[in-house]
């Protein structure tokens, strides 16, 4: 018996159930790239950590800079209630995009993170912006 089967694999129902939960909070950087690249971007796309200065220096094309800190019931009045957020930070080694999405959810508002952050859509070659 290996690592891999000395606990067995998990029912059909539980897997769905697993996958179905973690893909209802998160997306990847493909699926963000292709909805934009069809013109089917039914979200706003938020770079949610540091300066004005870093982020005009490289982020996402589409996206808004909002840092997690700013994140208030007051500033997010600016979309309606049932807009959907996907926030990115710099990478896996950054935490930013997790305090953005807890940020959201407490204020109501449906968000998903999108999984690699900066260093994910650098691995899979899409473009950056600059301002």
């Amino acid at each position: 018996m290996s690592y891999v089967t000395e606990i067995p694999a998990a029912p059909a129902e539980i897997v769905i159930d697993h996958f179905s939960k973690r893909l209802s909070v998160e997306t990847d950087c493909w699926d963000v790239f292709a909805s934009m690249e069809k013109g089917e971007q039914d979200f706003v796309l938020l770079h949610v950590v540091g300066s004005p200065a870093v982020f005009a220096k490289r982020h996402l094309p589409g996206a808004i800079h909002l840092r997690h800190v700013d994140m208030t019931a007051e500033r997010m009045r600016a979309w309606p209630q049932d807009t959907l957020f996907v926030v990115y930070c710099a990478g896996p080694h950054c935490n930013g995009a997790d305090r953005a999405a807890l940020n959201l959810a407490r204020l109501g508002r449906k968000v998903k993170i999108m999984i690699g952050g900066m260093t994910g859509w650098a691995d899979e070659g899409f473009a950056f912006m600059t301002a």
